[in-house]
C-alpha cells in the first residue's frame, strides 16, 4: 500500500513538473537572451563598407530579381540573397538596426542549440550551457559586427539542424521525413554559403549506418547534390566554389596548407588561437599567461569528460557500443567536414569555426547525457556530479578568456576599418542629419584608402531616396586646398590614432574667417562689422554684395585693409563685386562701415542694424 501511494506521488510530481516546464524554458532562453545582448555590447554598425556597403549598394540599384539570382556571378546565394533583400527592406537607411537584429539572431541560434543540447544531454542546465558557451565564443565577431553576418547564421542554423535531424534519423524509428527535411536543408544551404556542399558524405554515411534498402532515402541527398550542381553550372557557369578574398579554390589549393589549415581550425575549437594577429585578435603565443592557463584548464574539464565517456565506451556491451560509435562517426564527420570545407582556401577566418564549435558543444551534450543514462532525472545532484560538474567547469573558466579575446577585436583585419567608417557616419549624418545631403564634405588624408566606390555610395545609405543628391567626398592635403568655409561645406579630418574622423568644419571655418563683429553665417551684415580673412593661393579675395533694399543715393561702403588706408565703394546697384589683393595665404583684417542700413529688417542681431548680405570668396 505505501509502495503503491510513493508511486502515484512519484508519477504525480512528474506530471506537474511537466505542466510547468515551459517556465523553465522561458527563463533559460531570457538568461541566453540577456547574455547575448550582455557580451555583444559596445560593438556597432553605424556606416557600412566593403562588402556590406556593396550589398546595400545592389539592393538599391537591382531590381528584386537582379538582387536574389545573379545570373553569371561568382557565386549564387539566393537563399541568402532573399533574407538580405528582406532585411534591407525593413532597416532601410537605420543602419544602427543591424547589429541588434544579428544579436536576436545569434541567441534564437543558442535558444535551438539549448533545445538540442537539452534533449541530447536530457538535461536543462546542460543545454543552457551550450547556448551560453556559443555566445560567449570570440568567432560570433562577424555574425555580430557585419551586416553580411546573416550569412553566416543562416548557414550555421541550417547545417546544425542537419545534423540534428541526421541524428534523429540514425537513432529513432519513423524519422524518415526528418531525415527527408535534412536533404532539403541541404539543398538549401548550399545557396546560403556553397562550403557546406561539403557535408553530402554525412548523408551516405548514415545511410550505411542505418542500412536502409529504401530506394528514396538512397535518391533524396543524390537529387539534392546533383539539383545543386546543376543549379550553378547554369546560373555562375561552375561547380567550384570561389574562394576567399577574390580568389578561386581551383587556383589556391595546397594539400600541406589545407592539412595546416585543419589543424589550426581543430586548435580553435579548443579555444587555442592558431593563427595570425589580423585573423584573431591575438595569437596564443602573445596571449598573456593567465589567459593560456584559463584555456588549458577548461580543456582538462573536456578531457575528463572525454576520459569518462571512453571508459564508458570501453564497458559497454557490444550493440551499445556500434550504437555509440555509430554517433561517434556521425558527429566527428559533421565537424571535420565543416574544417575540411574551410580548409581549402588562402586563410582560416574564426567565423568559420562557429559551426564546428556549435557541433563540438553539442557532442559534449550528448556524451553528457550517455555517462548520465542510468541516472533518473530526478536525482539532479547525481546527475551533476562529476561530468555536469565538469561541463560547467569548461564554460566558466572560457568566460574570461573569451572576454579577453572579444577584447582584442580592433587588431581584427576588418575592425579598423568598421570604426572608421562608424566615426564618419557619426562625424556627418550623426551630428547634421538630413541637412548633411547636398554638402562638399573635404577630408584631410588619405592614408585610408577610401576607394571611389566607397566615397560616392557612403552617404546615399542614410538618405531615404537612396542617391544623396550633390553630396560629394572630396580628399585634400590640408586647408590651404579650399577657401573660406560655407554652410554648403563640411571639413574632416582622420584621426588614425583613434581609426576615425574628426569633424573640424567649425575650427577651419574661424581659421579661414574669423569674425569679430557684426558678420554672421548667412552671410548678412550689420552696419559696422570687423573680420579677419585667411587669402588663398593668389592672394585675392572677391567680395560680392548685395543690397536687398531700395536705394536712396549717396549709400557707400568704407573698407579698411589691415593698416592701411581705408577706400569707399559707392553702392549704385543691388550687387556690387570688389576685389582686394593680398599675399597669398596671408591673414587679412577687414572692417567695414556702411552709411545705410535695411530699413524694414524685421530683425536686429547686434549693437547695430543689418546693412547688406556679402558673400566672400579667397582664391
Amino acid at each position: 500500500m505505501e509502495k503503491k501511494q510513493t508511486r502515484k506521488y512519484t508519477i504525480g510530481f512528474s506530471r506537474m513538473e511537466k505542466k510547468y516546464e515551459w517556465k523553465d524554458h522561458v527563463i533559460f532562453m531570457g538568461l541566453l537572451l540577456a547574455l547575448a545582448v550582455w557580451v555583444n555590447r559596445g560593438i556597432e554598425i553605424k556606416g557600412l563598407y566593403m562588402d556590406d556597403l556593396y550589398f546595400w549598394s545592389c539592393y538599391g540599384e537591382q531590381s528584386f530579381l537582379e538582387y536574389v539570382f545573379p545570373m553569371g556571378s561568382t557565386r549564387f546565394r539566393f537563399l541568402y540573397y532573399l533574407a538580405a533583400w528582406l532585411e534591407m527592406a525593413v532597416v532601410q537607411n537605420h543602419t544602427g538596426l543591424f547589429v541588434p537584429i544579428n544579436i536576436l539572431l545569434n541567441a534564437a541560434l543558442s535558444w535551438m542549440l539549448y533545445g538540442i543540447g537539452r534533449r541530447l544531454a536530457a538535461s536543462k542546465g546542460v543545454g543552457f550551457l551550450c547556448g551560453a558557451m556559443f555566445l560567449i565564443s570570440r568567432m560570433a565577431y562577424y555574425q555580430i559586427g557585419q551586416v553580411l553576418g546573416l550569412m553566416e547564421t543562416m548557414a550555421l542554423w541550417m547545417a546544425i539542424l542537419i545534423l540534428w535531424y541526421l541524428y534523429r534519423y540514425l537513432n529513432e524509428e519513423g524519422q524518415q521525413r526528418r531525415y527527408f527535411i535534412a536533404c532539403g536543408l541541404y539543398f538549401g544551404v548550399c545557396f546560403v554559403h556553397e562550403r557546406y556542399m561539403a557535408l553530402i558524405p554525412l548523408f551516405l554515411l548514415v545511410l550505411l549506418f542505418k542500412r536502409t534498402r529504401k530506394l528514396w532515402e538512397w535518391l533524396a541527398p543524390a537529387i539534392s547534390f546533383l539539383a545543386v550542381q546543376l543549379i550553378r553550372t547554369l546560373t555562375i557557369g561552375s561547380v567550384l566554389p570561389a574562394g576567399t578574398g577574390g580568389t578561386q579554390v581551383a587556383d589556391t589549393f595546397s594539400i600541406s596548407r589545407s592539412i595546416r589549415f585543419a589543424l589550426s581550425q581543430a586548435a580553435y575549437v579548443f579555444g587555442i588561437n592558431a593563427g595570425p594577429e589580423h585573423l584573431n585578435g591575438q595569437p596564443w603565443s602573445e596571449s598573456p599567461w593567465l589567459i593560456r592557463g584559463l584555456v588549458i584548464l577548461a580543456d582538462l574539464m573536456v578531457a575528463a569528460l572525454v576520459v569518462g565517456f571512453l571508459i564508458r565506451l570501453v564497458k559497454s556491451g557490444k550493440e551499445e557500443r556500434q550504437s555509440l560509435l555509430k554517433n561517434i562517426a556521425l558527429f566527428l564527420g559533421f565537424i571535420a567536414m565543416c574544417i575540411a570545407s574551410s580548409s581549402v582556401t588562402i586563410r582560416v577566418e574564426m567565423r568559420w569555426v562557429y559551426v564546428s564549435l556549435a557541433a563540438a558543444l553539442l557532442f559534449m551534450a550528448w556524451m553528457y547525457g550517455v555517462l548520465t543514462a542510468d541516472v533518473k532525472k530526478e536525482l539532479y545532484l547525481k546527475r551533476l556530479w562529476p561530468w555536469g560538474a565538469a561541463f560547467a567547469c569548461y564554460v566558466i573558466l572560457m568566460l574570461p578568456a573569451e572576454l579577453f579575446y572579444r577584447a582584442q577585436y580592433p587588431n581584427l583585419y576588418l575592425w579598423p576599418d568598421q570604426l572608421r567608417y562608424n566615426s564618419l557616419a557619426e562625424e556627418t549624418y550623426g551630428r547634421y542629419g538630413d541637412s548633411l545631403f547636398g554638402k562638399n564634405i573635404y577630408i584631410i588624408g588619405s592614408s585610408y584608402k577610401m576607394s571611389d566606390f566607397t566615397a560616392r555610395t557612403f552617404f546615399k545609405v542614410f538618405d531615404k531616396e537612396r542617391t544623396a543628391e550633390g553630396t560629394s567626398v572630396e580628399f585634400i592635403d590640408s586647408i590651404r586646398d579650399i577657401g573660406l568655409v560655407d554652410s554648403r561645406m563640411l571639413v574632416l579630418r582622420e584621426d588614425p590614432e583613434h581609426n576615425g574622423f574628426q569633424d573640424i568644419t567649425q575650427f577651419v571655418k574661424e581659421i579661414k574667417l574669423n569674425v569679430e563683429y557684426g558678420y554672421y553665417d548667412d552671410g548678412w551684415m550689420d552696419e559696422h562689422a570687423s573680420l579677419t580673412v585667411m587669402a588663398g593661393e593668389t592672394g585675392v579675395i572677391d567680395l560680392e554684395i548685395i543690397y536687398p533694399g531700395v536705394m536712396s543715393g549717396g549709400e557707400g561702403i568704407k573698407i579698411t585693409k589691415d593698416q592701411d588706408e581705408p577706400f569707399t565703394i559707392p553702392v549704385r546697384s543691388t550687387v556690387v563685386n570688389q576685389t582686394i589683393e593680398a599675399e597669398p595665404w596671408q591673414m587679412v583684417h577687414l572692417t567695414f562701415d556702411y552709411n545705410f542700413y535695411m530699413h524694414n529688417a524685421q530683425e536686429q542681431r547686434g549693437k547695430d542694424r543689418l546693412a547688406a548680405i556679402v558673400h566672400m570668396t579667397a582664391r
